[in-house]
């Protein structure tokens, strides 16, 4: 029972949030490492991809573990958002409030709907693309049209935005904040989400302007 109190408290609602938000960070790092290998050749990715689905079982649970993430950390976060919202309503917090919430923390829930907008268009055009297809060429297809990479250079932006201020709450929330490590936090805090934007928009940038068209 104490576990289901404290799942249903604020801090409980925010190790939620901590949680899952690291588990997604540490997915987009392998996922991160996978595509960087359409930089080398369209076999060397195509040859990562097979590997990859070679192993059906292990996709799948992997495929439902990160949905079961993503759909408690957008539930948890936009209750959460909710929640301060109503707070804020109350004449005793604003006139309590000093210090003005920053871009990224303000729109955490637009960039959010953002990146799960994304999600929903990533996996329709490539989970649910033509099995007969490589994925390699489903990759090139796609991201080469303009309006299509566009889309996914804002959705990585969106999603910068969001893990600017989501990678340093994540770290409050576990408690890692002291003045020694306070400068590698705010490194972190920028080079993570840089780090994504630079691999995933890179990709759609590689198609995007012509400079993949030989892969």
């Amino acid at each position: 029972m104490w576990f289901v109190r404290l799942l249903s408290s604020s801090i409980g609602k925010k190790l939620i949030m901590a949680t899952s938000g690291l588990l997604l960070v540490l997915f987009l790092m392998t996922h991160a490492a996978g595509n960087a290998t359409i930089f080398m050749s369209s076999d060397v990715f195509q040859g990562y991809a097979d590997e990859l689905h070679s192993h059906p079982l292990i996709v799948l649970i992997f495929s439902i573990s990160l949905l079961v993430l993503v759909l408690c950390h957008v539930a948890v976060g936009l209750y959460l958002f909710w929640e301060n919202r109503q707070v804020s309503t109350s004449r005793y917090i604003i006139t309590k409030r000093v210090v003005k919430n920053s871009f990224a923390s303000e729109t955490m829930p637009y960039t959010g709907l953002v990146v799960l907008l994304f999600l929903s268009v990533h996996i329709f055009g490539f989970t649910f693309s033509p099995k007969h297809v490589d994925i390699s060429v489903t990759v090139k297809n796609l991201l080469s049209n303009f309006f299509y990479s566009l889309f996914y250079v804002i959705a990585f932006i969106a999603l910068t935005i969001h893990l600017s201020h989501g990678f340093w709450s994540m770290l409050q929330t576990f408690g890692i904040n002291h003045p020694r490590y306070n400068t590698l936090i705010s490194r972190l805090t920028l080079g993570i989400p840089l780090f994504f934007l630079l691999i995933f928009g890179g990709v759609a940038l590689y198609f995007m302007t012509g400079l993949g068209a030989n892969y």
